[in-house]
């Protein structure tokens, strides 16, 4: 088996389990708004704690699916074809959701801020669902030919493993951002989400912890990925056991492992497959027939060397300027900004 087709598998991994881990976060973030708290004054502090990196995390997302289109065509070709309703639900969902978080601010009304909560918190959960729909039907399978063209109707993939996916991404969400909420923010806000993370955290994560148990079970797991969902079930008791203690910075990175290492589960137990087909084995796409030209993988290679450190350098360095707790304190009371003409003349 030729090796760079290997590496782009493994890096693509990468950019999807960076995708769930960062924007992870900033989805539970925003699911959390609708049913944690009705204080506007917290609502405002969880929104100022993933404000200035949670469209930067969404880069993850961009990077990875172009990695899938130039690494592997017939694996993207196959896979958003066969999942255009989902994959449009999820792009409806990232547009409110952005929108919200820009708009939510702008005008000083309960019925407004109501309304723009509902978007983030919503956008967040469809994206969240639909994308952890997409990644479970990619490991456990979807109707395709032997064309890659999908076998059946456009709601064909509504199946069992997409929303056992989209629970997973789901929990994993809150679970993580329960942990996140608790190092970035303080006050009320900061007691809800610790108590969160020790309470229902564990039950939000056992989905993802079914989903990685089910593609070991249907691709006869190999020893690398059986030793990676022990390292997961380590991380969640980890995370757990601290989230009672309030060891606030030992539970995120006891949730994070198990997200770490439950999806690294997942594509090490479907690997060499990129989409296997419930139509006929036969039919299935792995990283050696649906791979690009060893050319292009050898240029993608060179690029990604250089500019992808780059990256890293640039979001880690974001990551830590804005490293402070978000407090109530730091939050001003909302204000009306006139018109210039009302400012002008007052009388009017």
């Amino acid at each position: 088996m030729e090796p760079l087709p290997i590496v782009w598998f493994i890096a693509i991994a990468v950019l999807w389990i960076g995708y769930l881990l960062l924007e992870g976060f900033d989805l539970g973030v925003g699911m959390h708004m609708i049913f944690s708290t009705r204080s506007e004054r917290d609502r405002r502090v969880m929104l100022n704690t993933i404000g200035p990196v949670w469209d930067g995390n969404e880069v993850w997302l961009i990077t990875a699916g172009a990695a899938i289109f130039a690494a592997f065509p017939a694996w993207y070709a196959s896979l958003f074809s066969t999942l255009y309703v989902p994959l449009t639900i999820t792009l409806v969902g990232l547009i409110v959701r952005a929108v919200g978080i820009e708009y939510r601010g702008k005008i000083h009304t309960e019925r407004w801020r109501t309304f723009w909560t509902w978007m983030i918190g919503l956008g967040s959960l469809i994206v969240a669902f639909c994308i952890g729909a997409a990644l479970a039907l990619t490991s456990l399978g979807l109707p395709i030919d032997a064309n890659g063209d999908r076998v059946g109707g456009p709601f064909v993939w509504l199946t069992v493993p997409a929303v056992l996916g989209g629970l997973a991404v789901v929990g994993f969400s809150l679970a993580h951002s329960a942990t996140f909420l608790g190092l970035k923010a303080d006050g009320p806000v900061r007691e809800r989400a610790g108590r969160f993370a020790a309470r229902w955290a564990p039950l939000c994560l056992l989905p993802a912890a079914g989903w990685a148990i089910w593609v070991q079970l249907a691709h006869g797991g190999t020893p690398l990925a059986w030793t990676f969902i022990a390292l997961a079930v380590a991380g969640a008791v980890v995370g757990w056991i601290a989230a009672r203690r309030r060891r606030e910075g030992t539970a995120f990175i006891g949730y994070a492992g198990f997200g770490l290492f439950g999806a690294a589960a997942v594509f090490a137990g479907m690997f060499p497959l990129v989409l296997p087909s419930t139509v006929d084995p036969a039919f299935d796409l792995t990283i050696a027939n649906a791979s690009n030209s060893p050319y292009t993988l050898g240029v993608m290679t060179v690029i990604a060397a250089v500019s992808l450190p780059v990256i890293l350098l640039y979001q880690a360095w974001s990551y830590w300027i804005f490293r402070k707790r978000v407090t109530p304190g730091m939050i001003p009371d909302a204000h009306i900004v006139l018109p210039a003409i009302l400012r002008a003349d007052p009388a009017r």
